[in-house]
């Protein structure tokens, strides 16, 4: 299937998805469960909406693999995995802060960041109903309006999105690294939704965004949309972007902030 049919197919889920998120928001939410720790929350709501979402996709792909936040894989045999997180940012979704996204990707290859090759992504804010997409080698949009990443500027000049861990450990060491770059940047994001912070990066609303212990879902879909409005998404050195870290920006910036955030020690704690 051409990536602009696996796209259209994506956005009609994400905002099928995202009726029914705002729905159970409206509705009132509460916490699930919780996961890796006390601050890890699932809600029911997640749950309801991935389910929503492998509905929609096996029923009109019952060959593809599905890997999603919630439900764990399913395996394909077309050689293509929906790679879902049904809501990102499920901390802000249960406060009510209207920024959360539904993120929906799909990969050619095995599932697993550091080999895939993405080529359809939606990102969805059904709070104030953006939605982010691309696909590969066809630019990225914010609605239907291209985007397209902000102009390197210097590292003073540069407002940087990040997000922390759910360990409190792991906290406490990125905090300290934030606390050191601070000064060095014209100011520090932390809004609580990978996929968004991607989306962002992507249409200019912040220079830079990085992060580490992301999941697979949880930067799949955003990182091509920032790639394909004319960001360098990558890791450490030359890996592809991954649990171990990411970093989006345009590419004179991705370079020079990728240095001073080794300076720093953003990558020496382990996770």
């Amino acid at each position: 299937m051409p990536s602009t049919e696996l796209l259209d197919l994506a956005r009609a889920i994400a905002l099928e998805a995202g009726e029914l998120a705002a729905l159970r928001r409206r509705e009132g939410v509460e916490v699930a469960a919780t996961k890796s720790t006390i601050v890890d929350v699932v809600t029911e709501a997640d749950r309801e909406v991935e389910r929503l979402i492998r509905e929609r996709i096996l029923a009109a792909r019952p060959d593809d693999a599905i890997l999603g936040e919630e439900g764990g894989s399913a395996a394909g045999t077309s050689g293509l995995t929906w790679v879902v997180d049904p809501i990102d940012g499920t901390v802000n979704y249960l406060y009510g802060i209207p920024h959360y996204g539904i993120s929906i990707a799909v990969v050619e290859g095995d599932p697993d960041p550091l080999t895939w090759n993405a080529v359809a992504a939606a990102v969805l804010n059904p709070a104030i109903g953006e939605l982010f997409t691309a696909t590969a080698g066809g630019g990225a949009f914010l609605g239907d309006q291209a985007i397209r990443v902000a102009d390197s500027v210097p590292l003073e000049l540069a407002l940087i999105s990040t997000g922390f861990a759910y360990a409190a450990e792991t906290r406490e060491r990125q905090g300290e690294v934030v606390t050191r770059l601070l000064p060095l940047v014209r100011d520090i994001r932390r809004q609580g939704t990978a996929s968004l912070d991607l989306g962002f990066v992507a249409c200019g609303r912040s220079n830079a965004y990085f992060e580490r212990t992301l999941s697979p879902w949880d930067h799949a879909a955003g990182a091509l949309i920032a790639r394909e409005a004319g960001a360098v998404v990558k890791g450490l050195g030359d890996a592809a972007p991954s649990r171990d870290f990411i970093l989006a920006a345009a590419p004179e910036l991705a370079a020079r902030l990728e240095e001073l955030l080794v300076e720093l020690g953003a990558a020496d704690y382990p996770i």
